[in-house]
């Protein structure tokens, strides 16, 4: 359990439970028979407020407390649909003899999933979490028996939440008081200072997003399941809280799947929620009960096939778990009243079972080194046999952006199934029903509309401007078609309104269309066959809609969507083949299919520092941020390479180049040469953001630049500097000195950020270093040294470090020399003569024209 509490986001949980069922616990024991001691609607907000709490410790703890996350957002789950659904009862949308049908589904799927957490807390020894999991399971319990029993359902519940209470209260407020006084203060027997025990190696499948699916997909399963068991009379408004609930809470799976690098889970979750609201919609709409047409869930069916078979390489079990779904779709399609029908309830209640075994498992697997065998590697020993596929490794740096420092995987694969879900669902003929009798809104409005914004977002997190942009911008139009055409608002007018607000999404698409030249052949297709799309619907408004035109091109576009999906999803799988996804059609200039000239590492990574490092080795030149802004640089034993660097700027040729080390121990060959002054001088003042002008010698010669060496800083001087960054200091011991210019063509501001060295440089450059913005947007100071043995330095530019930080330095370096005091490493070398000091001039591109002047 310490594991669990080493932030202060376990205690916030704990007495966000704790606080919770305090509430319960008075509502319970205060109410009567006919009257609520809180009123519904209070009880009902008061319990979102504390969800909310909950949802937020829950989450900020997945990556060090598991079972407390899980435990922290099944309680979220669980407070937030019942105080929803006492927020319909006091609000007088669910009436007072529906509320127990209505409450006892949800309650019946946390009273088994709370028992499940409870049993695995306590084989791990976390009392804390069995108590009050076990404690909350037995209260939910309670309060089904008490919908029949009042009398002895009500003590029964508020007993049991009295004993949440007493634990959480003791243990929150024991690890708080440890937490606020680092371990001071420790309350008898709450462990607060106790080490976390080894953590076993995380699975895959075994994640906090994964485990609290499950719950939401058993609580789903029991909702649809009661009706077929009697256990409710029929799906009711009631129930749609539990529902809409679950499709949430699917939701903010879906992003944290993102959030972890598995775009398999977050995909499975997305098509999840996307279940969710529509059969809430089903039963808000239960009194007219919409016709489902059968197009939708086939396709839903296949896409879902798909994945299953994919998410196969997580587990075996995996795959298998989401063949239920899929045999749930088929239901769906095979009766005409979809949600509504004993079918689709039947297989629901198989769903429950499973989802409760895999929750089980899972949730054992995740809390401890022995595991129990769920097929996982079976797809990629199978795969190693065949000698035509080849698996990729799958880590996050896979997912590592092409620009960008992201956190989030690539959600393309979910972005164009939505795409194909949306197309194929306004296929449906309304005829002479209304719109709302034909199953069509949610499907259009939540896939086409809500996932794809969300995979937009993901998109330009990742920086995929364009299809971030292609996303959002389709997402918006379905969400709009969707609720004017089927949710009832577009009744019988057609005509010039409607007409204008689908041309400015016509030439916001046409845009799209023209940058996906750019791209590649698929995106191209995707767009332009979406364009035709909105024609379709530009005809409709205006009354001139071909028979069977919009039919036909939805199709099309359904289809092409589709390749993209599975395109994506082969490709992120297999390393060898690949589905094609086209070349960009037009190239130009530092655009177009530029995307894999440049090689784009997080320079976090010590493994993509090697890469950069042997890039540079090899004559290449790389973009690299310092403790300044970014630079490009190349090695200045590599003469041809800095003659590239030096040609890649346009109109360099006035512009010197400077020179940087990792320390003055990289000038030991030529130590020599200069002098002993200057070299304490640098040793007292790097590694920082102060490059010094030094004039120049034979002593350049030792650095191999040949006949390069004219390309760093004047006949006269040359500016060298050691930069107060670990990743450039790295880098620099693995290559050696480095010659460096600005990453931005002569006469452009500083380059600041990693994208805008890909954007100004991306085709002339063999590979960039991504660490974000940069940590300053001032340049650095730069110090005249030519003159040094004088006792005089002057300044061509004070920037990031002030003059009087330098000439304290100096100073200091100065009296030093006065009393006799030199620096040992260069002792032996004192007698030798400085380099002339005739040699004299400027620096860098900025310093040069300063000291011209």
């Amino acid at each position: 359990m310490a594991q669990d509490s080493r932030s202060v986001h376990f205690p916030v949980g704990i007495l966000g439970i704790s606080s919770g069922s305090l509430l319960l616990l008075v509502n319970n024991y205060a109410s009567t028979p006919g009257e609520d001691f809180i009123p519904q609607t209070a009880l009902g907000i008061l319990l979102l407020v504390i969800a909310a709490v909950l949802a937020n410790a829950g989450v900020l703890s997945l990556s060090h407390g598991q079972l407390f996350s899980l435990l922290c957002l099944t309680v979220s789950g669980l407070w937030t649909g019942s105080g929803l659904v006492f927020i319909l009862a006091g609000q007088g949308v669910i009436p007072p003899d529906d509320l127990g049908p209505s409450l006892v589904p949800g309650l019946a799927a946390f009273t088994l999933a709370l028992l499940l957490i409870a049993i695995v807390a306590l084989l791990a020894k976390r009392a804390v979490l069995f108590i009050i999991a076990l404690s909350i399971s037995l209260a939910c319990a309670h309060q089904i028996a008490g919908l029949s029993a009042a009398g002895f359902g009500r003590s029964a519940t508020a007993a049991n939440y009295l004993f949440v209470c007493l634990a959480g209260v003791y243990f929150g407020v024991g690890h708080l008081l440890s937490y606020i006084t680092h371990g001071e203060v420790e309350l008898v027997a709450t462990w607060a200072k106790e080490k976390p025990v080894q953590k076993a190696q995380q699975d895959p499948e075994c994640t906090s997003m994964t485990l609290v699916s499950l719950v939401m997909n058993l609580l789903a399963a029991s909702v649809l399941a009661c009706p077929l068991l009697g256990v409710v009379p029929q799906l009711s408004t009631g129930h749609v809280p539990w529902l809409w609930t679950a499709g949430v809470f699917q939701l903010a799976m879906c992003v944290l799947s993102y959030r972890d690098m598995d775009p398999l889970g977050a995909t499975f979750c997305g098509f999840m929620a996307l279940l969710r609201f529509a059969e809430g919609y089903t039963a808000l709409l239960f009194s007219i009960q919409p016709y489902s047409p059968v197009p939708f869930p086939v396709v839903f069916s296949v896409l879902l096939f798909i994945t299953a078979v994919f998410s196969c390489q997580k587990s075996l079990t995996e795959g298998v778990y989401q063949l239920f779904f899929v045999a749930y779709l088929i239901a769906v399609a095979a009766e005409p009243f979809g949600f509504l029908q004993r079918g689709t309830q039947g297989v629901q209640a198989a769903i429950f079972v499973v989802s409760a075994g895999v929750l089980f498992v899972y949730a054992l697997n995740m809390n401890f080194s022995r595991r129990i065998p769920t097929g996982q590697g079976l797809l990629k020993a199978l795969v190693s046999k065949i000698n035509a596929l080849t698996l990729r490794t799958h880590d996050k740096d896979f997912h590592t952006p092409y620009l960008g420092l992201s956190k989030y995987a690539d959600a393309e694969v979910l972005g164009h199934a939505c795409s194909v879900l949306a197309a194929f669902a306004i296929t449906a003929t309304i005829g002479e029903r209304g719109p709302l009798f034909v199953l069509v809104l949610p499907w259009a409005v939540v896939a086409g509309g809500v996932l794809q914004l969300l995979c937009g977002s993901v998109c330009f997190a990742r920086g995929k401007t364009l299809e971030s942009t292609a996303f959002i911008l389709y997402g918006v139009m379905w969400v709009v078609w969707g609720l004017t055409r089927y949710g009832g608002l577009y009744g019988e007018s057609r005509g010039f309104n409607v007409a204008v607000g689908i041309i400015g999404f016509m030439l916001f698409n046409a845009l799209v269309t023209v940058a996906a030249l750019f791209l590649n052949v698929a995106w191209f297709a995707y767009a332009l066959t979406f364009q035709l799309i909105l024609i379709s619907f530009l005809l409709d408004a205006i009354g001139s809609l071909p028979f069977g035109y919009d039919i036909g091109v939805t199709i099309i576009f359904g289809l092409v969507g589709f390749y993209c999906f599975l395109a994506h999803l082969f490709n992120g799988t297999f390393q060898s083949p690949q589905i094609p996804l086209g070349p960009a059609l037009v190239k130009l200039s530092g655009t177009g299919g530029s995307r894999d000239a440049c090689l784009h590492v997080p320079a976090r990574k010590a493994a993509s520092v090697n890469q950069i490092a042997d890039i540079m080795k090899n004559g290449g030149i790389c973009g690299m941020p310092t403790d300044t802004v970014y630079v490009l640089v190349a090695a200045c034993n590599r003469p041809d390479a800095v003659v590239k660097a030096y040609k890649a700027k346009k109109q360099a040729q006035d512009r010197p180049m400077s020179m940087w080390i990792s320390s003055i121990k990289q000038l030991d060959p030529v130590k020599h040469l200069l002098s002993p002054l200057l070299l304490d001088f640098m040793e007292a003042a790097w590694p920082s953001s102060i490059s010094m002008v030094i004039p120049r010698g034979p002593w350049l010669d030792a650095f191999g630049l040949g006949e390069a060496a004219k390309h760093i800083g004047t006949p006269q001087s040359i500016a060298i500097r050691s930069p107060d960054c670990t990743v450039a200091t790295h880098l620099i011991n693995m290559v050696g000195p480095i010659a460096v210019t600005s990453a931005n063509p002569t006469g452009e501001a500083d380059t600041t950020h990693h994208n805008q060295v890909y954007a100004k440089l991306g085709d002339k450059v063999n590979g960039v270093l991504c660490d974000g913005p940069s940590p300053e947007n001032i340049a650095s100071t730069v110090v005249d040294c030519t003159k040094i043995e004088t006792g005089h330095i002057g300044f061509f530019r004070v920037g990031l470090i002030p003059k009087s930080k330098v000439l304290h330095i100096f100073e200091e370096v100065q009296r030093r020399h006065k009393h006799g005091e030199m620096n040992p490493a260069f002792e032996a070398d004192s007698s030798e003569s400085p380099m002339s000091d005739h040699l004299y001039a400027s620096v860098d591109e900025e310093i040069t024209e300063e000291h011209e002047q």
